[in-house]
């Protein structure tokens, strides 16, 4: 099967294969998939994600948002669900030991490539700054260009942080007196949501049963789980390390799942965005549409 090929509907033999990430914010879209028989489900960092639909190592991916930009990929949106906010999200944050227009160089968390062009556009926009952007591994405190130092001392002049990273091993606050919640910051600027992830697939796959069943399923499996949030968060934020409370708060109020209207102008627009910043030379998003339903016989 070439890169660009129509994948051939999924079959017991060879069921749609679903990459996605293992956040405790993922919980809403991915709970109850590995019970359906025609998929199987791989979890991987979001920076990885796209790469596993465009090497055909997955079917079905819940991708970063910037990934589709990119037209190398040929990637289409399944709006069947997203990770996203409609103003503070928490978990994606700019934290700064010099105020935001004195930033000339960015740490950033390699697990994002959205959060990353997100934070290149709203210094742009918000604060008149080009900042540098350098490869961090938050994990051990590594970047490209530094030697190894005592863990203590390793937390760099402004750093970029995605995921349950920034609760459960957040940097000194007296390191970071300038913090920027990323989604509150897009929304102040745009009035808009901001979709950091969603379900993708091939773009040459549009239209093939495959990825119209995964599309309804995804969807069930949202809807499914938006009724019993409570519990699943009650269940999983131990195993995340999250305080139950805040993990409350994070997934049902914070974020937003569903991919709706606005978040489709959202898209658009951040997009827009990358392109008339040169940042990529981004397409106009291709999205997935679910199909009418077949007439009933008379």
């Amino acid at each position: 099967m070439t890169k660009n090929s129509p994948s051939s509907p999924a079959t017991p033999e060879s069921p749609t294969r679903i990459a996605a990430v293992q956040f405790l914010n993922t919980i809403s879209l991915i709970e109850g998939l590995e019970t359906w028989n025609g998929c199987t489900l791989t979890k991987a960092i979001p920076s990885r994600i796209a790469q596993m639909l465009v090497d055909n190592q997955a079917d079905i991916g819940l991708a970063s948002i910037v990934d589709a930009a990119d037209p190398q990929n040929d990637l289409a949106l399944i709006p069947a669900g997203m990770i996203g906010c409609d103003g503070p999200t928490l978990t994606v944050r700019l934290f700064s030991s010099v105020p935001p227009e004195q930033i000339t160089r960015v740490h950033a968390d390699t697990d994002s490539h959205t959060s990353v062009m997100l934070a290149d556009v709203l210094l742009r926009e918000m604060h008149t700054v080009k900042a540098e952007f350098v490869p961090y591994d938050a994990r051990e405190r590594m970047s490209d260009d530094d030697a190894p130092t005592n863990p203590d001392e390793a937390w760099p002049e402004t750093l970029l942080l995605i995921g349950d990273k920034v609760v459960v091993d957040s940097p000194p606050a007296v390191r970071y007196p300038h913090q920027i919640d990323l989604g509150e910051a897009w929304h102040t600027l745009t009035g808009l949501p901001f979709v950091y992830a969603c379900w993708m697939c091939r773009r040459a796959d549009l239209g093939t049963p495959m990825v119209d069943e995964a599309s309804a399923m995804l969807e069930r499996v949202r809807l499914r789980n938006t009724q019993r949030l409570d519990w699943l968060v009650s269940r999983e934020a131990k195993a995340h390390r999250w305080p139950a409370d805040l993990a409350r708060e994070y997934i049902g109020e914070l974020l937003k799942f569903n991919l709706d209207d606005r978040a489709r102008q959202a898209v658009a627009v951040f997009f827009d965005k990358l392109r008339a910043h040169a940042l990529i030379d981004a397409r106009q998003p291709v999205w997935h549409e679910t199909p009418a339903p077949t007439p009933a016989a008379h």
